[in-house]
């Protein structure tokens, strides 16, 4: 039985790797300009030298780059908020985080004087942070410590905070709006190889984190009592894993904005492909979240040509028929 469970893990996992071969090449091949596969391929082994190679390496693999860092990070912290709140429905944008980061830009168009999109990284990395502190501080204060249903209201106030924050500084600043909103709609289209080499080490590093705690957050699953008798320091794995979705969070929303949904639907489809185990499903939600948004900013190019739907547009309306049939599959307890 064992060995059919794995079997079963490593053939689904094989699948994901392809899908997301996948959906690189269409990224880099679909668009305005469609370019045939073998030009893709020939510009990516040999280099530039034609009109559609440069468009290949210049345009469209820093913006796929971004696409599949910005998904799995998203992915990833999405699977780790729900594990260490227990909590089916939390992801970023729920816990305030990725409104944090919303707060941390408009600061910085508002009152840095920074316009640029490699610029918005950093205050964007640190509204989120300093959201996670703010969520986790209201959690842990009182009787009980942070417990999920404390960490999920003192989100949902952080969230409203922030959110009057945001709106006064852009009501206040109506020159910021247009600049702003370019940002907060979600999208990939016109990132450099700027913002992928400012998000990849805050993506390594949020990784790491989350990875080491995987057996915590299994235990966890099963109860706060039951996880300190399997001898697991509940308040470390909460903080590690915590620290890392930050991380994952405040990079990913800070190149792309904040893109919905990833964080939220792919770790229920990696849980119903490869079970609850932690081990597996991290991996695969870090496989599933780059080829949801790969698919849905490749959608969202063609749908309306010559113009582009944002990405953060499309994964809603692609990724809510998947959580939906997940939602009918499953028992719910009265």
């Amino acid at each position: 039985m064992a060995a059919a469970v794995r079997f079963r893990r490593v053939f689904a996992t094989a699948v994901a790797v392809a899908a997301l071969c996948v959906a690189i090449l269409l990224s880099l091949a679909v668009g305005a300009r469609p370019i045939a596969p073998s030009v893709v391929l020939d510009a990516l082994l040999h280099g530039g030298g034609s009109g559609e190679a440069d468009v290949v390496l210049e345009l469209r693999l820093p913006r796929t780059l971004v696409a599949l860092m910005v998904g799995a990070a998203l992915a990833v912290a999405g699977t780790a908020l729900q594990g260490i709140t227990r909590n089916p429905i939390a992801d970023p944008g729920v816990l305030g985080i990725s409104q944090g980061a919303s707060v941390g830009v408009v600061l910085a168009i508002a009152f840095a004087g920074v316009h640029t999109l490699a610029g918005y990284v950093w205050f964007g990395f640190a509204g989120a942070a300093v959201a996670s502190v703010a969520v986790y501080a209201v959690a842990a204060s009182g009787r009980g410590g942070a417990t999920p249903v404390k960490l999920a209201l003192g989100g949902a106030a952080i969230n409203a905070l922030l959110l009057s924050v945001t709106t006064g500084v852009l009501t206040a600043k109506a020159a910021v709006l247009d600049e702003f909103r370019f940002w907060q709609i979600g999208s990939v289209a016109g990132r450099d190889a700027a913002v992928v080499a400012q998000v990849w080490p805050f993506l390594l590093i949020g990784t790491v984190l989350v990875v080491a705690v995987a057996r915590g957050l299994d235990a966890l699953a099963l109860g706060e009592d039951v996880a300190k008798g399997l001898g697991q320091r509940v308040a470390t794995v909460r903080i590690v894993a915590g620290v890392g979705a930050t991380v994952l969070t405040g990079a990913g929303v800070a190149a792309a904005g904040p893109i919905a949904f990833v964080g939220l639907a792919v770790p229920h489809i990696a849980r119903a492909i490869v079970g609850s185990d932690h081990r597996w499903v991290l991996p695969m939600a870090a496989l599933v979240g780059p080829v949801m948004l790969l698919v849905s900013d490749v959608v969202g190019r063609i749908v309306f040509p010559p113009g582009e739907v944002p990405a953060g547009v499309m994964t809603a309306l692609i990724g809510v028929p998947f959580l939906v049939a997940l939602v009918r599959r499953k028992a719910v307890p009265a």
